[in-house]
């Protein structure tokens, strides 16, 4: 399998009142074909952002792409003039918006809404569009689709709007689809039924998927790898079997730790990460997770940390203590040792080696 989009050192920021908000702060990620990619982290980390921006579709002129590449089937999209991008958009790349009631426009039929692309893109006859909708309604679990066609988005069902926006999502056949958040407003037996269909439909229809969540079980159980983001920053690839079975970064540690688990006590207490993400218009020097981490030591407040492999692992994490973290990780639920104090020498040994990579 051949790479089919690579996202290079990509920035994107928007301008406040307040500051400058660096939303993505050059991440760098891939996605191969038929291959399904999770992009998770907490609210607000620049998840969205980040598809957006690959879609080209960021707010401006408060929102704009500073620099970097995103470079989809050899072409990098970010030169390309509007006109061209729109024929990417839906034709090429799908997107799932994170709330289908928003994404699907109030006074046009169901069924309109599904033919347009198809004339756009396919140039389909009506009577060819019309019959292509039918297939997608059913493909997505519809019966009699064909009266859904006439319907209107507020006849339908949370779930049911969902299952619409996937099949828009999947109308042209595009090789790459962006799902964000694609279960947030629906129940938890919805979310399974959803997600199902999403991944029958990339298997069976060769789709490459982004999936952008912070929901970790859905990662464990759909994608085959997982990049972390925190403060529109990555700090930690892996696949998915790696990052559940030795995750090398706090944050990541602190996420897993913070689901609950069938195979332990009930009562077992979650462990939230304390404190609150960093203020976007106003970073810290040195890594951005250090005012909330447990393993910080003194270097950390100077010194951001940058992707780099980690020994006895076969994954990238941002973490100076990286090695650390998967010593002391001893399963979900084991807190982590205390941290030296600010300042000690328990952590200059491994600091020199560092500074050598």
């Amino acid at each position: 399998m051949g790479v089919l989009l690579s996202v290079q050192s990509l920035v994107t920021q928007f301008s406040t009142s307040s500051g400058i908000v660096r939303a993505v702060d050059g991440v760098s990620w891939d996605v191969d074909e038929g291959e399904t990619v999770a992009l998770v982290g907490e609210s607000g980390c620049g998840k969205s952002v980040t598809a957006l921006s690959i879609m080209r579709l960021v707010a401006q002129p408060a929102g704009r792409i500073v620099s970097g590449h995103v470079v989809f089937k050899g072409r990098d999209l970010l030169t390309l003039s509007e006109e061209e991008m729109r024929r990417v958009r839906g034709r090429e790349i799908g997107m799932i918006f994170q709330e289908p009631m928003t994404s699907l426009n109030p006074v046009l039929t169901v069924g309109r809404q599904l033919t347009e692309g198809l004339e756009i893109h396919l140039a389909m006859r009506q009577t060819d569009a019309r019959a292509r909708a039918v297939e997608l309604l059913g493909m997505v679990g519809f019966s009699d689709p064909a009266r859904r066609l006439t319907q209107y988005p507020h006849q339908f069902s949370g779930g049911m709007r969902q299952r619409i926006v996937i099949a828009m999502a999947l109308a042209c056949n595009p090789p790459l689809v962006l799902a964000d958040e694609p279960t947030t407003a629906l129940d938890v037996t919805i979310q399974a039924q959803i997600l199902e269909l999403m991944k029958a439909l990339s298997r069976r229809l060769g789709v490459a998927m982004l999936i952008i969540t912070h929901n970790l079980g859905v990662v464990a159980r759909y994608a085959d790898r997982v990049n972390v983001m925190y403060a529109g920053r990555i700090v930690e690839r892996a696949s998915a079997r790696e990052l559940y079975r030795n995750p090398r970064h706090p944050y990541t540690l602190g996420l897993l730790r913070s689901v609950p688990r069938l195979d332990e006590p009930r009562r077992a207490r979650l462990q939230p990460i304390e404190g609150q993400p960093p203020d976007l218009t106003r970073l810290p020097t040195g890594c951005s997770f250090r005012p909330r981490c447990a393993f910080r030591v003194e270097y950390c407040a100077t010194e951001e940390p940058p992707l780099r492999e980690v020994p006895d692992a076969t994954h990238v994490s941002a973490c100076w203590e990286a090695e650390r973290v998967g010593s002391s990780n001893g399963g979900p639920r084991n807190g982590p040792p205390s941290p030296p104090a600010l300042g000690s020498t328990s952590a200059q040994p491994g600091r020199s080696s560092r500074h050598g990579e």
